[in-house]
C-alpha cells in the first residue's frame, strides 16, 4: 500500500526515547524515494495517455499524486524533526555531540550540525561588546547566586572566576556560584543538592 514505508519512519522517530535520536534510516528512505519514482513515472504515462485521448485515468493519477505529496511531507517532517533534535542537543549538551549520537547521524546531518555550531559560535562572539557571551549558560534564571552541589565524578581542580581553586572529588559537596558551574551540572559532573 502507498505510504506504508514513510509512515514507518515517522513512527520510528516518535517512538524514540526522550533525549535520544534513532539511527538515520537510509534504507527505508531509499525505499520511499524508489516508491515515489515509480508513482511519478506511472503518473507520467497515464497523463500522456489521457492527453492522447484515453478516458478514465484521472482518478488513478489523483491517487498517486496524493500519495507522492504525502510521502514528500512525511520525509520532510522526518528530516526536520531530526534537525530540531540536533538543535536541542546543541543547546543542552554543547558543541560536541556524544559518540552514541554521532553514530546515529547521516553524513549530511553531521555537516549541518557543524555549520549550525559555527553559526551559533559566530553569533555568540559578536555580542557583548566584542567579548562574546555564552548563551548556553544560564538557560533558566537562577533562584540564588550560589547553590550546593555534589560531585558525581572525580573532576580534579576547578578554578572559580575569583581565583579560588576547588578540588572536585567524587561525593564531595560544595557551595559554588551558579553561573560558573551550570555547564558542569549539564555535563553530569555535578548534581544540584536540593
Amino acid at each position: 500500500m502507498f505510504g506504508e514505508k514513510v509512515f514507518e519512519l515517522i513512527k520510528e522517530l516518535k517512538r524514540s526515547p526522550e533525549g535520544q535520536l534513532p539511527p538515520y534510516n537510509e534504507d527505508v528512505i531509499r525505499q520511499v524515494l524508489e516508491e515515489m519514482k515509480v508513482l511519478f513515472e506511472e503518473n507520467q504515462k497515464e497523463v500522456a495517455a489521457s492527453v492522447d485521448g484515453e478516458q478514465g485515468l484521472f482518478s488513478g493519477v489523483q491517487l498517486r499524486h496524493a500519495s507522492l505529496e504525502r510521502n514528500k511531507r512525511c520525509l520532510l517532517a522526518y528530516i526536520y524533526n531530526r534537525a530540531l533534535k540536533l538543535k536541542e542537543f546543541r543547546w543542552e549538551i554543547g558543541s560536541v555531540l556524544p559518540e552514541e549520537v554521532k553514530l546515529n547521524l547521516a553524513e549530511q546531518e553531521n555537516k549541518w550540525f557543524a555549520e549550525y555550531n559555527k553559526s551559533v559560535a559566530t553569533y555568540m562572539m559578536s555580542i557583548g561588546d566584542g567579548l562574546g557571551i555564552d548563551l548556553t549558560q544560564n538557560t533558566s534564571p537562577p533562584k540564588s547566586l550560589y547553590i550546593e552541589v555534589r560531585c558525581i565524578l572525580d573532576y580534579g581542580e576547578f578554578e572559580t572566576e575569583d581565583g579560588t581553586v576547588i578540588l572536585l572529588k567524587k561525593n564531595s559537596q560544595h557551595y559554588l556560584p551558579t553561573s560558573q558551574i551550570e555547564h558542569l551540572i549539564r555535563q553530569g559532573i555535578l548534581e544540584h543538592v536540593l
